[in-house]
């Protein structure tokens, strides 16, 4: 942040702090109600919260935790989880992998295949120049294994070999294919064989017993063709073997049936989404979310603060944030109340590309000019719309003030 510097590009920045350093306008604490609407917030009390609960559950489990960067895209945020314990950052995309690399991450986990022959050939030489960094890359095709092989270098790619689903997305559909991968990539001096990789979000939706049963059907999968290949002694002798699955809502699932393991094998979860929690889908799925009953739960940590710009009907009003502003693919916006609670009665239900549609009681005191709390569903669409979030020191304070700013890199 030290070198970020607001200007007319920094969305909500008002022209009065343009040309400013990011840190000089932290240092002096405004309020954010003090910035030009709509703006979305990050609450750093929240942010801290939910990285040491999240840290800690890890720890009480025996799991590790590589917490998915994609969700931020911010490398600020991706120095908290590392210091709070995260073995790794996972990424998306090779230039993702590459971006972390750049910003001083040691430990870098692609969870998805490697095709990129240019990004291969990069990767191999930034193994070779850091004897310190730690790379690995899920693998479910003889393709892939061919474009890490091709490249030149002294130490091999790890590999995770990626075991799917019918109707999923990657990852081999039988075991017996998965195998025969693990003993193609075992045969090959450019990787080592350093475990198995799952993705079970796109095999269920919500935490139905029906989907669970599915979730943990798929694991004993995993489980099965793990001790599979541990009977061939194909895992590496020299450090344990990798298991990574788990999105945001089922991390609590994958530490129980792994856990049997726990001794042969690193569990690795990758749910992200926990740094900011939401108001929405993860806020009523997760398993350490406000609806799931524990104890000291994670909290919404993304706050957008609207403006009423016209009340053209009794039972609706519009504001001035729309798709551009927040993200409505897996639910539509929540208006809060100032202490973070729903704000009762009244219901986004539509979005524009720069309005929103809340329903409002005919009584309600909402008139043009107002400001209106709005909590979001799914944060990586909050995140992505917003290269600079200001950071509040508490977003459920009457007046907020701004202690700091978060640059995202989408």
């Amino acid at each position: 942040m030290t070198d970020l510097r607001l200007s007319a590009r920094t969305k909500s920045i008002p022209p009065r702090f343009w040309n400013r350093s990011a840190a000089e306008i932290a240092g002096e604490r405004h309020r954010i109600d003090e910035f030009t609407t709509p703006v979305l917030a990050l609450d750093e009390s929240a942010e801290g919260h939910n990285i040491r609960r999240f840290a800690q559950w890890a720890k009480e489990q025996g799991v590790e935790f590589a917490p998915h960067g994609k969700t931020t895209m911010s490398p600020r945020l991706w120095r908290h989880l590392t210091e709070a314990g995260a073995t790794a950052i996972s990424v998306a995309t090779p230039w993702q992998a590459q971006l972390a690399r750049s910003e001083g991450v040691r430990q870098v986990l692609l969870a998805s295949e490697l095709l990129d022959p240019a990004a291969a050939t990069w990767l191999a030489r930034e193994l070779d120049d850091d004897a310190g960094f730690r790379f690995s890359c899920f693998l479910d095709s003889q393709e892939g294994l061919e474009v890490l092989t091709a490249t030149r270098g002294d130490r091999p790619v790890d590999v995770l070999i990626e075991l799917g689903e019918q109707g999923g997305r990657t990852g081999r559909r039988s075991s017996d294919e998965a195998l025969a991968l693990a003993w193609a990539a075992a045969r090959e001096s450019r990787v080592r064989l350093h475990g198995l990789a799952g993705y079970e979000g796109s095999l269920v939706a919500d935490r139905s017993p029906e989907s669970e049963a599915k979730v943990r059907a798929y694991y004993a999968r995993l489980i099965e063709l793990f001790e599979t290949i541990e009977s061939f002694e194909l895992w590496d002798a020299d450090r344990p073997p990798v298991i990574t699955v788990g999105g945001s809502i089922w991390f609590d699932v994958a530490a129980e049936v792994f856990a049997p393991l726990k001794d042969r094998a690193r569990i690795v979860l990758r749910a992200g989404s926990f740094v900011a929690q939401d108001d929405g889908v993860w806020g009523a799925q997760s398993p350490l979310g406000p609806q799931s009953g524990v104890e000291d739960p994670l909290r919404p940590a993304l706050r957008l603060w609207s403006r009423v710009i016209s009340r053209p009907e009794k039972g609706l009003v519009i504001l001035d944030a729309g798709k551009r502003d927040v993200p409505g693919d897996l639910g539509f916006p929540v208006a809060v109340a100032v202490d973070g609670t729903s704000l009762a009665g009244h219901e986004v239900f539509r979005l524009d590309d720069q309005h929103a549609y809340l329903r409002v009681p005919e009584d309600s005191a909402l008139k043009p000019g107002d400001v209106v709390r709005l909590g979001i569903s799914h944060p990586c669409g909050g995140f992505d719309r917003w290269r600079v979030l200001p950071v509040v020191d508490d977003a459920n304070a009457k007046k907020p003030r701004v202690v700091g700013f978060v640059e995202t890199c989408f």
